[in-house]
Parts: C-alpha cells; sequence; structure tokens
C-alpha cells in the first residue's frame, strides 16, 4: 500500500464512493484498517516537497511561455556499489585480522 501522497494529490473520500464496489468486509479487515489509519494519524506530510513536479511546472510554464530552459543542476556520480561493497569486505577482513585472538599456548598459560 502506497502510504504518501502529495497535498495535490489527496481527494474527499466522499467523491469517489461511487467508484469503489460495496465490499464485505470481515471484522479482522475492519480491525486492521482502524489500526493502519491510527498508525498513520499524525504524520506531518508539510516538510515533504514534490520537487519533481515542482520541476516538471516549471519546464511546461517555461515551454508555454517560449522562456529558456535552466540548466538542470548537476549531479553526483552514481556510486558503483560493487567497489562499495568490496571496500566494506576488505575492511572487515582487516579489522578482523587486525584483532589477533591469543594463542592455544596463551590460553593454556593462563
Amino acid at each position: 500500500m502506497q502510504t504518501l501522497r502529495w497535498s495535490d494529490e489527496i481527494r474527499d473520500p466522499g467523491a469517489l464512493a461511487h467508484l469503489v464496489p460495496a465490499v464485505p468486509l470481515s471484522d479482522r479487515e475492519r480491525r486492521l484498517a482502524e489500526v493502519l489509519v491510527q498508525e498513520m494519524i499524525g504524520v506531518d506530510d508539510s516538510v515533504d516537497h514534490d520537487g519533481y513536479a515542482h520541476a516538471l511546472e516549471q519546464l511546461v510554464d517555461a515551454v508555454v511561455t517560449g522562456d529558456e530552459l535552466a540548466e538542470p543542476p548537476s549531479r553526483e556520480p552514481a556510486v558503483d556499489l560493487m567497489t562499495a561493497l568490496q571496500q566494506s569486505v576488505d575492511e572487515a577482513r582487516s579489522a578482523r585480522h587486525s584483532t589477533k585472538r591469543p594463542s592455544k599456548a596463551d590460553r593454556e598459560g593462563d
């Protein structure tokens, strides 16, 4: 289930009632829905911003008015996940080998 909706996507549920067929719900399904709604109450979505929709609106406005398009922001190069994983494994191995375990003779001597 998708839980995040932008404010411009939220619709009045009463206006959509005719689109939803009447489906009988079991008590368990109803309780689960109530728990889900209670968990989602109080989520502050005012701090979130749909950057894609904003950029798309700017693009459409620029095309309609005939303005020049702004340069897209530069992006950082993508991370090579295999290289990052290999580095992580190598670091874990060297950390494990640098912590020297006592030898059998050291353990028997104590």
